[in-house]
């Protein structure tokens, strides 16, 4: 079977629960969910989380990464696990933001979507 077919066996609701569910495994702080679809081309959801340590964020990431591929929806790709202070893991349609809280609170990525989303909303509108 190849990987396209794996991920199609594979519905979002079930990735989404499985990313959820592996950051929870491994005690994920402040876990969120933003609705990107029809905001982003790349993905139709962000679910970020924070870690206590680079080793925890790591360890959340390679734990995500063998779910994921065992479930058939192995990662598009994986940025940032030399230094740790955010991981990224494309799964496609759920892309998962792991990061320190200091990285988390300087690109605050739940701001920035919000904010994007308003505008959006305000201009779409005027038109």
């Amino acid at each position: 079977m190849t990987n396209q077919a794996n991920a199609d066996t594979t519905s979002f609701d079930q990735l989404r629960e499985l990313v959820i569910s592996s950051l929870e495994d491994f005690k994920a702080l402040d876990i969120q969910q933003i609705d990107v679809s029809g905001q982003n081309p790349l993905t139709d959801l962000f679910v970020i989380a924070s870690g206590n340590s680079t080793r925890h964020i790591k360890s959340m990431a390679e734990n995500l990464v063998i779910k994921a591929k065992a479930a058939g929806c192995p990662p598009l790709g994986v940025e940032g696990q030399q230094q740790a202070e955010w991981v990224l893991v494309d799964l496609n349609d759920v892309i998962v933001h792991l990061m320190l809280p200091k990285t988390r609170a300087f690109y605050n990525l739940e701001k920035l979507w919000e904010a994007s989303k308003v505008r959006r909303s305000h201009s779409g509108r005027s038109a």
